[in-house]
């Protein structure tokens, strides 16, 4: 549903021109979607239902981030300010959905889900209106994005080019996520301690976010997407290698570089490679690329290579993150900071 829905309802807030009110249907459509759960009977109806409500679910993220970057552009806001409270929102629902689980069972989890969405649908409520180039474009002269214009960001070499890159280093947590706690476990560490290690790789994720506008302004995009790729290399080898406890934690801390400077860039190099008035269009490409191909493909296969491999499949991501420093080392000569495609000035409405 993310490969498909995700990119067309991006262009759909695009040719709208107003992505909150876009999102707030997003967020009440999903709430009403996973409460037809609590309804659902056998196999086939929560299928259905799981697919109709991951139709809205997965379309808000790249939504949320076209907003933030348009504060960032056109009003100073700190996009890593921004984002880092959904880090900090992760691991207090992590916490608290363990303590809710642990008292009334697996039945609450529904419930839990139902209230999280909910505040979401409200929390969109406060999102700042579109102004300026943000409003309804009525009567203004202002491009609009036409599927034509999609198609040609879609098949931009260098944006191609960035989202294979992105997609390599975000791909290869796919065995991190899927066995790391598996893996450790079989390390014979204590459920106590797998929680802080996973708690470790958010908190330095947090601390990148706190300080983006400095690192995005000193190092520049590719350079970020590059020393993720980097890090990638050397966070996958070492874990493979099933390091001591007092490794792993430096070792987790790479979270920041391998995910939180690999998605910060990315958002940064949309904003800068393409127009605004595409750029959720862009962000919904982004998602559908790294958050549903290539992840869904590394998922796919991880189980399998976990079986055949153990802790060395985790070589293979650091295989993908090799390939992504290849990617980052060739977008830096392709890629010279300026907007990949420039809207048809025939695309504007025409006032009246």
């Amino acid at each position: 549903m993310r490969i498909g829905f995700t990119p067309l309802i991006a262009f759909l807030s695009d040719r709208l021109g107003n992505p909150r009110l876009v999102l707030i249907m997003l967020a009440w459509s999903a709430l009403a979607s996973f409460a037809l759960m609590t309804q659902a009977e056998g196999f086939l109806q929560i299928l259905a239902v799981a697919v109709l409500a991951s139709v809205f679910w997965t379309s808000i993220m790249p939504l949320s981030e076209t907003i933030a970057m348009a504060g960032v552009r056109n009003a100073g806001h700190d996009y890593g300010r921004m984002r880092l409270w959904g880090s900090l929102s992760f691991i207090a629902a992590s916490f608290a959905g363990g303590v809710v689980l642990q008292r009334w069972g697996p039945a609450s989890a529904l419930q839990m889900l139902l209230a999280s969405i909910a505040l979401v649908a409200l929390a969109a409520h406060f999102l700042p209106r579109p102004t300026g180039q943000g409003r309804l474009r009525r009567a203004t002269t202002v491009p609009r994005i036409r599927f034509r214009d999609a198609a040609r960001v879609a098949r931009s070499p260098v944006f191609l080019l960035f989202l294979f890159t992105t997609g390599c280093i975000q791909s290869g947590h796919a065995i991190y996520y899927a066995f790391g706690t598996l893996h450790w476990r079989s390390q014979g560490l204590s459920g106590e301690v797998i929680g802080l290690l996973w708690a470790v790789g958010v908190a330095a994720e947090i601390l990148l976010f706190m300080f983006s506008r400095r690192v995005v302004a000193s190092l520049g995009v590719l350079n970020l997407i590059w020393i993720g790729a980097g890090a990638a290399v050397l966070r996958w080898s070492l874990t493979a290698l099933s390091p001591p406890l007092w490794l792993l934690f430096p070792v987790q801390a790479l979270h920041a570089l391998t995910f939180g400077a690999t998605h910060l860039a990315a958002v940064h190099f949309i904003s800068s490679a393409v127009p605004e008035e595409a750029s959720g269009t862009a962000q919904g490409l982004y998602a559908a690329y790294t958050a549903g191909i290539a992840m869904g493909a590394m998922m796919a296969l991880s189980g399998l290579l976990y079986d055949a491999l153990a802790q060395w499949a985790y070589f293979v991501m650091a295989g993908l993150g090799v390939v992504a420093l290849a990617g980052a080392t060739l977008l830096r000569r392709l890629w010279d900071g300026r907007h990949l495609i420039a809207l048809d000035a025939g695309s504007a409405p025409k006032a009246g």
